[in-house]
């Protein structure tokens, strides 16, 4: 239990570094929902993410192979440093170079013409963003999480203000959107002044052996990524494309995926649950690998991160009515139904990327990408079907049956090959109960908002203390 317990305080910080920073930027969606209307702010969603989707290739599933093979017995970790980091600048440059030489037909094939500048911009972001992806990595894997917190943190901070004073000190209309792309940009620069050090001694580096053998183990890693932000990147397309005309009478398609983008930014609150025990937990996973009880301290583990995900749905999907304060504009306010069916889908995720654990160990990633691919196909054929009988509530349930099949599919495959007994009746229990809670508070109505706020924390209440019921002997350990 002593493990788990270390690896709780690391996911603590880890949060820190995901969750203070994300939560600083939701906070800033009321200063860009009160400057755009869902049709603009749609713009702004659709590119961010096409770079959602293109981050995934420009880190190339490095960070994981950094981790593979730094772990290894006797691996010389300067070396494996710079393989990974020469991986990364070399496809970041390349891809960065290719969208800012043609960035103007860029920008009229994403729906931005005119916009060159849009590309160039983002172009900028995402290569600071990937070189210092593996800095970032050697913070985990060396667990000095309250340096990573910091220059997280400190980023945010950084775009936080700048963000206010573009917006309340120096706004012009005709750069608009352009603002929050520029305030990312210059925030995003500070991590080179950061990681400066780093970059001095990294030595641009290619082993015959050692590169393309890391690439063969990294490439189905990036294949499972496109799946994960494929689902959300190919919603805003199909919502555009496949929404029936006036389905939302008044509303165009662009405004809707405004609506569906500013409302999908409430499920992040479960994301950073997920990104903040990812960043801890796989080089938790790769360091106790070889621990003859490291299948049951997985199981545990996946167990304890399943009822911490129920909490968050719980206490978020009950509470989408105070959700309404962040956003002053009312055209928001009718998206808000798609926040517990995201909120599911991100829970299956999470339990989904504990489950890939199976196939990272074994060297078995290409398993990675047959489930990636049968993501994509399923994604693409529930959007198809629900989009134009649900609108963007049939989105964001696609989301949730897609993540929650290729959780199903992880969870087989890995018991065939990896064997880990995990606590599923109980996992399962945990979701379905928790979920029908969500429903059922949300059917009753209250006189004030005061009453309502009430009784929800109530029921979270008398959920902590039944889940510790439970739960105690464990907890206590």
């Amino acid at each position: 239990m002593s493990k788990i317990k270390r690896l709780a305080g690391e996911t603590v910080l880890y949060g820190m570094g995901n969750i203070v920073p994300r939560l600083l930027n939701l906070l800033l969606f009321p200063v860009h929902a009160a400057f755009f209307d869902p049709a603009e702010y749609g713009v702004f969603t659709y590119l961010m993410s096409f770079v959602a989707l293109l981050n995934v290739v420009y880190s190339f599933g490095m960070e994981t192979a950094y981790f593979r093979f730094v772990s290894k017995p006797g691996a010389d970790q300067k070396k494996i440093f710079n393989l990974a980091q020469s991986a990364v600048t070399g496809i970041s440059t390349i891809l960065s170079l290719t969208f800012i030489l043609f960035a103007d037909s860029f920008a009229e094939l994403l729906n931005a013409k005119g916009h060159g500048d849009y590309i160039i911009w983002l172009s900028v972001i995402m290569f600071i963003d990937n070189v210092v992806s593996i800095p970032f990595a050697r913070l985990r894997f060396e667990k000095k999480p309250l340096r990573f917190a910091l220059y997280r943190i400190s980023n945010v901070v950084i775009l936080t203000g700048l963000n206010l004073y573009f917006f309340y000190l120096a706004f012009d209309p005709a750069i608009g959107i352009g603002y929050i792309f520029i305030a990312n940009l210059i925030a995003n620069s500070f991590y080179i002044v950061f990681f400066l050090k780093d970059f001095i001694q990294w030595r641009p580096t290619f082993d015959r052996e050692v590169t393309p053998t890391m690439v063969r183990y990294a490439f189905p890693i990036m294949i499972t990524g496109l799946a994960g932000m494929m689902n959300e990147f190919f919603s805003r397309i199909s919502l555009e494309q496949w929404l029936p005309k006036n389905f939302y009478p008044g509303r165009t398609s662009q405004f809707a995926v405004g609506v569906f983008g500013a409302c999908y930014k409430f499920s992040v609150l479960m994301n950073l649950a997920i990104q903040a025990f990812r960043m801890a937990g796989e080089p938790f996973f790769f360091s106790n690998a070889s621990d003859k009880k490291s299948p049951e301290l997985f199981a545990r583990v996946n167990y304890y991160f399943i009822i911490l995900c129920c909490f968050i749905m719980l206490a978020v999907a009950i509470n989408t009515d105070i959700l309404k304060f962040l956003m002053k504009k009312e055209s928001y306010w009718e998206g808000l139904e798609i926040v517990p069916p995201l909120l599911l889908g991100y829970l299956f995720l999470g339990v989904y990327y504990n489950f890939t654990v199976w196939f990272k160990l074994t060297d078995k990633t290409y398993y990675g990408t047959i489930l990636a691919i049968g993501g994509a196909i399923l994604t693409f054929i529930l959007n198809w079907f629900l989009i134009p009988v649900a609108g963007y509530f049939g989105s964001s349930w696609a989301t949730a049956i897609v993540y929650g099949s290729m959780m199903i599919a992880c969870y087989v495959l890995g018991q065939r090959y990896y064997p880990i007994p995990y606590q599923v009746r109980s996992g399962i229990s945990y979701i379905a109960i928790t979920y029908l809670l969500v429903i059922f508070v949300n059917r009753l109505s209250f006189t004030t908002q005061l009453m309502a706020t009430a009784f929800h924390l109530l029921v979270i209440g008398l959920f902590v203390v039944g889940v510790y019921a439970i739960e105690r002997k464990g907890l206590k350990a």
